[in-house]
């Protein structure tokens, strides 16, 4: 069995004076999921912010900016631009008030099953934004496209965000989520995720035969957990705006402690991850952003352990 993990991303963010995105309502956003073919499966909320769990990955909403997240084959490009629409025919002068646009898309295992390109959806978006796009990363290797709008944007100081991507997981959590009959105590208790996370109220959902989604609020920071475990193939995301240098726990360095990737990623906006780890740094690139964000990318990727057997004397 083969699911594409790899999540792709959009975060926007409106001024102070436009709309309450929150007051938009559950139907709404239940109709701007369903553009690229995903529903809503549950929702937590606080005072903050809603937090939908999704059939492909989340969806979160305060009032003046949202964060959605698809993996598979879903065309998130598509709900973005039905959202786009209905600032333009209910809401006017409200495209004006958007502030800051960021899509972005990971490499995926199988990209040619996908039903857009990232330059397909940028073409799109184009049509209507005035943006502009980078890749960060080796093509042959790991590597995130990422397209902003183009137009000055101060970000909050605490506005920081950071992902960890792992691929080929291993050890007793990753056999036990590839297993069938799983449960989300158990899953909760494996990860640790009541010690990496103190305080927050978490939603999550077990897919049949496997797979895993967890959202996570508390006030109005979010984390979200998706797990393909699929052995093959497997991939594990991690992201959060928590200000997980200053955290109780250092969240990354217990979750690749956790799941054993034999690689992964950060990505970061604003800040820079610190890990401790025995997989060799391969590549990182940062980027200074016009919208007001420095990305940093790293790849990390474990040591392969070569036996005396297999080496050939020439």
């Amino acid at each position: 069995m083969f699911f594409e993990g790899s999540e792709k991303k959009v975060e926007l963010v409106m001024s102070h004076d436009a709309v309450s995105l929150r007051s938009l309502g559950i139907d709404f956003w239940a109709s701007i999921v369903a553009q690229c073919e995903a529903e809503i499966l549950s929702s937590i909320s606080n005072e903050h912010c809603d937090a939908y769990l999704l059939s492909e990955s989340s969806l979160f909403v305060w009032d003046h900016h949202f964060l959605m997240l698809t993996c598979g084959t879903t065309t998130l490009v598509n709900s973005l631009q039905a959202f786009l629409d209905h600032l333009e025919n209910q809401f006017e002068g409200q495209l004006e008030l958007i502030q800051s646009v960021i899509f972005q898309r990971k490499n995926e295992y199988q990209s040619h099953l996908q039903k857009t390109s990232f330059e397909q959806d940028i073409a799109q978006l184009q049509k209507r934004l005035k943006g502009v796009a980078f890749q960060l990363g080796n093509l042959d290797s790991h590597h995130n496209y990422i397209y902003h709008l183009d137009k000055p944007y101060s970000p909050n100081e605490s506005d920081k965000t950071f992902e960890l991507l792992m691929y080929h997981i291993e050890g007793k959590a990753a056999d036990y989520l590839r297993q069938e009959g799983q449960d989300t105590k158990t899953i909760r208790s494996l990860l640790s995720l009541e010690t990496l996370l103190p305080g927050f109220t978490i939603d999550e959902y077990v897919f049949e035969p496997f797979g895993y989604s967890m959202n996570a609020i508390l006030g109005d920071k979010y984390a979200t957990m998706h797990i393909t475990p699929q052995e093959k193939s497997s991939y594990v995301s991690f992201e959060t705006n928590l200000d997980i240098k200053h955290h109780s726990v250092n969240i990354f360095n217990q979750l690749i402690h956790l799941l054993q990737p034999s690689c992964f990623d950060i990505i970061s906006f604003n800040d820079e991850a610190e890990i401790h780890t025995e997989h060799t740094l391969m590549n990182q690139v940062e980027q200074s952003l016009s919208c007001g964000y420095t990305m940093r990318f790293k790849e990390y990727m474990k040591q392969q352990k070569i036996s005396a057997a297999s080496l050939i004397e020439i």
